[in-house]
């Protein structure tokens, strides 16, 4: 049967980087695969996908992109279990939210088949791309950007989307500590903080700098009208266990629908946690932390899967969160990633099969 996929073009790069990739120590997102796959919009509809050798981008100076900032992007991993097959996590997902960050910046969305039928043609070229390394993976990057060239302030009439994809290993090591923000914030009612658009990430660079200048290695995102809720972790979504209940703090406008976020609350609550979806105040994170409920904090997204979070700094002082044996955050990326890896059963169907 003809289907998307037996339509999408493969250029074959001519020599492999492969062999000058060291898999035992990979730093995360710096090494690139031989191949991406490549689609364009012009005159009103997206060209059919193709996979090509991975290779620079050539655009005009007043391309929109660098103008007006339409940009979005995704955060995929594909991982190969011990039998060699290769899986990937909620892909579905990835799409639903590409198209709804799409949506939210005027671009055109993406065709659910060019999307999944592509990603998985390249996934299928990239194979041997996929580390086997404990904590290792295959990241994968797909993104959207305005290609088409004018100073005027309009969307662009012209797309690129893309897939490239980085063998890679973990993205944070050990806990990191946290400083809670109480001057910028990440996003505003009716913005575009729940989208992945390249500019909610520009806008964080320059308070994380000035809290790792103060010792800290992330920033705990507040809302933007008093700064006495917490938002996200940095990149990531946010966890926080007080006693036995693991919160989090619901989805907005400014808060990004994480699929590692949503992942966690349905597992734990098929360990039995108690789980709460509400808005976490700053006096009850330090009330917690001074009386000793304060258990666990950990951020949660794709590249990190879960990162636990050390202490936290506010008003000048810190709060060092304890040592626990059997922490949520270790059960739960337990659970994620067996399932990811397929070592586990899948009893959420989140497993896709890439063949």
């Amino acid at each position: 049967m003809e289907t998307l996929a037996n339509k999408i073009a493969i250029e074959r790069a001519k020599n492999s980087k492969i062999h000058d990739v060291d898999f035992d120590n990979l730093s995360f997102g710096s090494v690139y695969s031989d191949h991406m796959l490549v689609c364009d919009y012009k005159n009103g509809e997206w060209s059919a996908p193709k996979v090509v050798p991975y290779q620079p981008i050539t655009l005009d100076p007043s391309a929109k992109i660098f103008h007006y900032g339409q940009s979005i992007f995704e955060g995929m991993k594909a991982y190969k279990d011990d039998n060699g097959k290769v899986w990937l996590f909620r892909p579905e997902e990835n799409c639903k939210r590409l198209n709804k960050s799409a949506e939210r910046l005027a671009i055109p969305q993406i065709p659910e088949a060019y999307f999944m039928e592509g990603l998985n043609t390249l996934i299928q070229v990239e194979s041997d791309w996929i580390p086997q390394n404990p904590g290792s993976s295959l990241y994968i990057r797909p993104f959207v950007f305005a290609s088409g060239n004018g100073f005027h302030a309009s969307p662009a009439n012209e797309y690129k989307f893309i897939i490239a994809c980085a063998p890679s290993g973990s993205y944070f090591s050990g806990k990191v500590k946290v400083l809670i923000e109480e001057t910028y914030s990440r996003a505003a009612n009716g913005g575009v903080g729940y989208a992945k658009a390249g500019g909610n990430y520009a806008g964080q660079f320059y308070p994380t700098k000035l809290a790792a200048d103060k010792g800290y290695q992330q920033v705990i995102w507040t809302d933007d009208n008093t700064h006495e809720f917490i938002e996200e972790a940095g990149a990531m979504n946010v966890f926080v266990r007080i006693n036995d209940t693991l919160m989090t703090a619901p989805t907005s406008d400014r808060i990004l629908d994480g699929i590692t976020r949503k992942s966690i609350l349905d597992i734990a609550k098929d360990e039995g946690i108690t789980t709460e979806v509400r808005k976490i105040s700053v006096h009850e994170l330090v009330e917690a932390a001074e009386n000793g409920s304060l258990k666990e904090m950990f951020g949660a997204g794709t590249a990190a899967v879960v990162s636990p979070i050390s202490g936290f700094g506010y008003h000048g002082k810190d709060y060092d969160l304890p040592e626990l044996e059997e922490s949520y955050a270790s059960l739960l990326k337990k659970r994620m990633t067996d399932i990811q890896y397929n070592r586990a059963e899948d009893k959420f169907g989140w497993r896709h099969e890439v063949i």
